[in-house]
């Protein structure tokens, strides 16, 4: 059963930001993981919280790959640099 991962991030590296663009579709690779739609120009339809600066819908073959991504030790520098790039969460759905 397919997982969705849901990615936001507030730039404020914009350096660091390109340097995780150049090794995040490797990453994401990895573990099966593919880009379903991102965009820098969301709109809240409800709530009060902001829109992010940039958010990202991820589709995983399974929870286990989504979570295999994310705690990869050998990813850690990717992830780094992604959080480097300014406020960032990720929320598996």
């Amino acid at each position: 059963m397919p997982a969705y991962v849901y990615v936001t991030l507030d730039v404020t590296n914009t350096e660091k930001l390109a340097a995780y663009r150049e090794k995040a579709g490797d990453a994401l690779a990895k573990h099966g993981g593919r880009v379903l739609q991102a965009s820098s120009s969301s709109t809240v339809l409800e709530g009060d919280r902001p829109a992010p600066g940039i958010a990202v819908v991820l589709e995983f073959d399974t929870r286990d790959a989504a979570e295999n991504w994310r705690a990869d030790p050998d990813l850690a520098t990717v992830h780094q640099l992604r959080m480097q790039a300014g406020a960032t969460s990720i929320t598996l759905l």
